[in-house]
């Protein structure tokens, strides 16, 4: 996985808008993510083509129409990485602070 494509795609307000639609409802046709979003059918293509580069759509053809289903595993794999272990420390701490707390009442 190329982190710098996920945090390309994820950066944009109308990519992360249908990725926020596919969450909802995965499966979705073109013509429904583009009822969603106001810009033309090809800038919805270009924002899809995107976000299946990075991974974070996939795509299955139904007779003439392609279907498009999220795929988390990338933005797991982000927080895994970016945000999770920065996190860490401050949750332990916080959970320390708590017990020391609890414990001298």
């Amino acid at each position: 996985m190329d982190d710098n494509l996920v945090f390309r795609a994820l950066a944009d307000p109308t990519r992360r808008l249908l990725l926020d639609l596919l969450f909802e409802r995965d499966a979705r046709s073109l013509s429904d993510l583009e009822s969603h979003v106001e810009m033309t059918r090809i800038g919805v293509m270009k924002h899809l083509r995107l976000l299946e580069a990075a991974g974070l759509v996939v795509t299955r053809r139904f007779g003439r129409e392609k279907r498009h289903y999220l795929n988390p595993v990338p933005i797991r794999l982000i927080h895994d990485r970016w945000i999770d272990k920065y996190t860490e420390r401050r949750v332990a701490a916080l959970v320390n602070l708590k017990k020391t707390l609890e414990t001298t009442k």
